[in-house]
């Protein structure tokens, strides 16, 4: 299965999209949802009314009704739910967003990945999460569907767009447009115009979760890994130590 991703800035949009989905015939067991709030909050997402099958709405009102549920990143059935430090209270309803949860809240992070993997067999890029970190920091719904091929995902993404979801490369884009004049005003070893790709992928390397907090020296193995060609480059450093930084103030 090949995830796609959908990031909504305003909630109802992410559950407009999420009903769009389930009327087109994609399995509920493939829609994921994070949304910053509590669990109770899930109750009024994606209701069924009595022209609907029972489904994902009903099930997540028996988990939370029950006092099923989970916390601190874990998940069981069809809701999760984890206070993220930095963002606030969480909910993720399906097994890979709860398992993003638990990534995201740094918090059983070997058993969320290996669920995430169960769940959407091709995986989400490692180096991608710390976008849907920024994206729940913001207040932003993000909805995780696994296509079964490329033509179920290329309609899944058109329907996402329809109800407005940003793709995670814009989001991407988006968040480092807004840290890019304050890395600027900071470096003063050159040009950083010249620097700037390698000082990105500097400043993302230290976001990833495999290295997330730990000093540059004592990842290297990791770097050279991922960034074969950058992980010696001063600028790249640089990055790395600045990220180090943006982490510990979150």
């Amino acid at each position: 299965m090949k995830p796609i991703v959908g990031i909504f800035i305003h909630r109802r949009d992410a559950e407009a999209a999420v009903k769009a989905l389930r009327s087109q015939g994609i399995a509920e067991r493939d829609i994921h949802l994070l949304f910053p709030g509590r669990p109770e909050d899930a109750l009024q997402s994606l209701p069924t009314d009595e022209g609907e099958q029972p489904g994902m709405g009903e099930a997540v009102g028996a988990v939370v009704g029950t006092g099923l549920g989970a916390s601190g990143g874990a998940f069981l059935g069809a809701i999760a739910s984890a206070l993220i430090p930095g963002i606030g209270p969480v909910v993720a309803i399906g097994v890979a967003g709860a398992a993003l949860l638990g990534i995201v809240g740094a918090v059983g992070g070997a058993a969320a990945g290996g669920a995430l993997e169960d769940a959407l067999s091709d995986g989400i890029p490692k180096d991608e999460w710390f976008v849907y970190e920024d994206a729940l920091r913001q207040g932003h719904a993000i909805v995780v569907i696994a296509a079964d091929d490329d033509e179920e995902a290329e309609a899944v993404g058109q329907t996402l767009a329809r109800h407005h979801a940003e793709t995670v490369d814009a989001a991407r884009e988006r968040w480092w447009i807004g840290l890019r004049s304050a890395e600027a005003e900071h470096y003063h070893n050159g040009d950083f115009k010249s620097v700037e790709p390698r000082f990105r992928r500097g400043f993302e390397a230290a976001l990833h979760p495999e290295t997330r907090g730990r000093p540059y020296e004592t990842v290297t193995a990791l770097l050279r890994q991922h960034c074969p060609n950058e992980y010696q480059d001063p600028a790249f450093r640089d990055g790395y130590r600045r990220g180090q930084e943006y982490c510990n103030q979150r």
